[in-house]
């Protein structure tokens, strides 16, 4: 399956190590796009090699070629998965707002394509009346998501928010590519 991985700012960015490495590893032509608060916890280069592939973070990073990368690489999907999805990102992709390569290539997806998300943010965050909404509005477009799982946050709080683990985004990939 050719999968695009977006990867936003959450400390729950470096996770996206491993989970590049296990698609990777199972089969799967893995793209990855970061946006750039992403890249504040973890870098392009670490998922380009495990990835195997070049990683997008930058609409300037498209100047190389006449066809924007972000439009081939939605053209070319199988599945758009989030991981981690931060609640700024999930608020562009719920409002159609595509400051990024990553929210312009969930805006320019073809509508067969399926995008699955795992958020990852603070419990507060992610319960917040605007993050709810975005939520719904999402779920309503046919948006796929992976509950956080609770347990200690990295702000030091313990609740909802956590990025699910490895195996539960793999065994989520896994039924869609069925």
């Amino acid at each position: 399956m050719n999968i695009v991985l977006g990867i936003t700012g959450s400390i729950a960015a470096y996770k996206a190590a491993d989970l590049a490495s296990q698609l990777t590893k199972e089969g799967h032509q893995v793209h990855c796009v970061m946006t750039k608060a992403a890249t504040e916890f973890i870098t392009p280069l670490t998922l380009q090699v495990l990835s195997r592939n070049p990683v997008l973070v930058s609409l300037e990073d498209e100047k190389n070629s006449w066809k924007p990368g972000h439009i081939e690489l939605a053209d070319n999907a199988e599945l758009l998965l989030v991981a981690p999805a931060c609640a700024d990102t999930m608020g562009q992709f719920a409002n159609g707002i595509a400051p990024d390569p990553l929210s312009a290539i969930y805006l320019a997806l073809p509508r067969t394509t399926p995008t699955l998300i795992a958020p990852a943010m603070n419990g507060k965050m992610w319960d917040h009346p605007a993050s709810v909404r975005n939520l719904e509005t999402l779920k309503e477009d046919g948006v796929r998501f992976i509950d956080p799982a609770e347990g200690d946050l990295a702000c030091g709080y313990k609740g909802t928010g956590r990025l699910a683990d490895t195996e539960t985004i793999l065994q989520a990939v896994a039924k869609l590519a069925l």
